[in-house]
């Protein structure tokens, strides 16, 4: 068997995990090849991991994307390259199923142009492409013969799929242009310098921090394990050895279950696995089982050479001695991640990366994650917003506070219920989150509603939703202003008894148009997992000349009930929603101050703190009613959640004085 022989290779995708071992391994062992290696540095790389290969003269580190058509053309001609190892891909399963389009564009367009470029050239002789086992799809529980390189390829995710897509074009230029292609497909890799969105290294870090370790559904999913230096070995031997328009899979017969990995690391860690493993929710179809037949890759003299044992100690003892390689991935250790792909920086160290030559490419993107309580990240993280409801309260406060505390921000141009013009607003501005303080309240109040019901659908309903899906597909967190009036006493949450209504209860409250619109996206909108629901309740600011704000309502009023009812101090608690967006929260919460007021205790704050001859009267509810033509909500909102979140979050009474009534005092 002919043995090729390089002379100056591209890797693409060399600062993540698996091209960063095949580099380095090349680097050392080939000092005769020049290895150029092009990373756009996401969230997944890190120019440590090429450490090793750093002071070498026949090593150069581009920083660049392959989406590049100008710079991949410019660094084929000027670097002479002749053989190309395409690493580059958006890889991880879960972020796929939340941020679609992205991989489509990595890893399908990325490759695209990268053959565009090889046949435009000429000059390559190797071009080996780097797939997954996943494109097969499920294998059967019971087969004992694992998929062949001819086998159909089935993928079942996102992710998958726009590597089988990338293939066919791999396929079509081998075909079509003569372009000497290989293709490789492999299971699982594990090792050192991975990121902890993946398996191993999750249950790593999270067993280094004495945390439970979370397993989709019932951990029977079995996978394939090699060590990362076998892999790169594989990846050694292919390249001087594999076939042009060969496929080869790179696998090992050895599986183990998700669950058997799990107490594999709790034993390393002496920890109880009965109380260390903990069953959470499973992922959008998760395969059961990948199941390769790798003969063809060891008919060229490749075989497995580290035992499972020897490689989970050795990765072990890597992330032990290297705890903070990746910086804050508190976002990678949740059991479901969502990496959201942002305008920004990512992990790279200028220090390590000094004497390296950096280009740098468009569309760079990070990952956004929580800041853990009681400390920040490490990393300073650039934010930019996306706010709807410009010329609403909320929405003009929001643009107020990011002024002040020096947040990029722009306010949206296109109407919620039109896709296409915030797909344009998103595309222009790249925000890291949306904000949707948009909607109708009614003009002047909550009864217009009743006789615009169409309007009030289309802006309140169609409207978010769209937002939200939108949101979704670029893969941005949502934060949605919405409303607590969507309940009302009743015999479980009786009127003084404390007892408020929780984020988890089914709206009670349809008395108004507006108030039965809210709690119907309210509900739709717990099918997207990218909305972070805030329910505001009579929102009151420092600002009592604004006709909006519930203390200038009601002191202008010639009559008001008097009940107790839970309300949101916008000057503490808008705040909060900047902290809520920094930390990636989702889901619905009672967005207002602990505790209730009612009409005459803040009545006589107003007339304590800004008119001693201020006067009102009381009416009840019956005679309201005679004056109003939907019903008003009230109700107790238990903001305890919020409270164990933000512990510094004043009560009602303690916000109002603080924020409303003191800045404001006259007497």
């Amino acid at each position: 068997m002919a043995s090729y022989k390089p002379k100056n290779i591209l890797i693409t995708g060399a600062a993540g995990f698996i091209a960063s071992h095949v580099a380095n391994r090349l680097v050392r062992n080939y000092p005769e090849y020049k290895i150029v290696v092009l990373d756009k540095l996401d969230y997944c790389s890190n120019t440590k991991n090429l450490l090793p290969s750093k002071l070498s003269p026949n090593f150069k580190f581009v920083k660049g994307d392959i989406e590049s058509a100008d710079l991949v053309n410019y660094l084929l001609i000027t670097e002479s390259i002749d053989t190309i190892m395409h690493f580059a891909a958006q890889t991880h399963v879960d972020n796929s199923f939340g941020n679609s389009f992205e991989f489509t564009k990595n890893n399908i367009y990325g490759t695209h142009v990268l053959l565009e470029a090889c046949k435009v050239t000429g000059q390559i002789r190797r071009f080996i492409h780097v797939s997954t086992d996943e494109v097969y799809g499920e294998t059967d529980e019971d087969a004992v013969v694992g998929n062949h390189e001819a086998s159909q390829l089935l993928p079942t995710n996102p992710y998958s799929a726009t590597k089988a897509g990338a293939e066919m074009l791999v396929m079509a230029y081998g075909r079509s242009y003569g372009l000497p292609v290989i293709t490789t497909r492999g299971n699982n890799v594990y090792g050192p310098n991975q990121f902890p969105e993946k398996l191993i290294p999750k249950f790593i870090l999270l067993a280094m921090r004495g945390k439970t370790l979370p397993i989709h559904g019932d951990g029977s999913n079995v996978r394939s394990y090699l060590y990362c230096e076998d892999v790169a070995e594989a990846f050694e031997v292919i390249l001087h050895k594999g076939e042009v328009g060969r496929v080869y899979n790179i696998g090992t017969k050895k599986e183990r279950r998700v669950i058997d990995v799990a107490r594999d690391i709790c034993k390393l860690f002496s920890m109880d696995p009965e109380t260390s493993i903990e069953f959470v929710e499973n992922r959008p179809f998760n395969d059961q089982r990948y199941f390769l037949d790798d003969q063809r890759l060891k008919n060229l003299g490749w075989s497995e050479r580290t035992v499972w044992e020897d490689g989970l100690k050795k990765t072990i003892e890597w992330y032990t001695q290297n705890p903070d390689w990746w910086g804050d991935v508190t976002g990678a250790l949740l059991p479901h991640p969502r990496m959201l792909m942002m305008p920004g920086s990512t992990h790279f160290d200028s220090e390590d990366g000094k004497e390296a030559s950096y280009v740098s490419g468009p569309n760079q993107t990070r990952m956004v994650v929580p800041t853990p309580k009681g400390g920040s990240s490490p990393q300073k993280q650039s934010l930019k917003f996306l706010i709807y409801g410009r010329t609403g309260w909320i929405g003009g406060l929001l643009g107020q506070l990011c002024e002040k505390r020096g947040i990029a921000f722009e306010y949206g141009k296109g109407r919620l219920e039109d896709r296409s013009s915030l797909n344009a607003d998103i595309q222009n501005i790249k925000p890291t989150h949306v904000f949707n303080a948009a909607g109708v309240t009614g003009r002047p109040n909550v009864d217009w509603c009743e006789s615009h019901k169409t309007e009030t659908i289309r802006a309140n309903v169609a409207g978010t939703l769209t937002l939200a899906d939108v949101c979704r597909d670029h893969g941005l967190l949502m934060m949605n202003f919405a409303t607590g009036c969507i309940f009302e006493y009743d015999a479980a949450h009786p009127q003084g008894s404390g007892i408020g209504f929780k984020e988890e209860d089914k709206p009670n409250f349809i008395g108004s148009f507006y108030s039965k619109t809210k709690a119907m996206v309210e509900e739709l909108l717990k099918e997207y997992d990218n909305v972070c629901t805030l329910r505001v309740r009579m929102p009151i600011s420092s600002d009592l000349n604004n006709p909006r704000n519930f203390i200038t309502k009601i002191s202008r009023y010639n009559k008001v009930v008097n009940i107790p009812n839970s309300m949101t101090v916008l000057d503490e608690l808008l705040p909060i929603s900047i902290e809520m967006a920094k930390k990636n929260l989702r889901g619905i919460w009672n967005f207002t101050n602990p505790g209730v007021v009612s009409h005459n205790e803040i009545l006589e704050m107003y007339k304590t703190y800004i008119d001693p001859k201020f006067k009102w009267e009381n009416f009840t509810l019956e005679e309201q009613a005679k004056v109003i033509v939907a019903p008003r909500s009230n109700n107790d909102m238990d903001a305890s959640k919020l409270k164990k979140e933000f512990p510094e979050l004043l009560s009602i009474k303690e916000s109002l004085i603080k924020y409303a009534f003191e800045p404001n005092r006259r007497t």
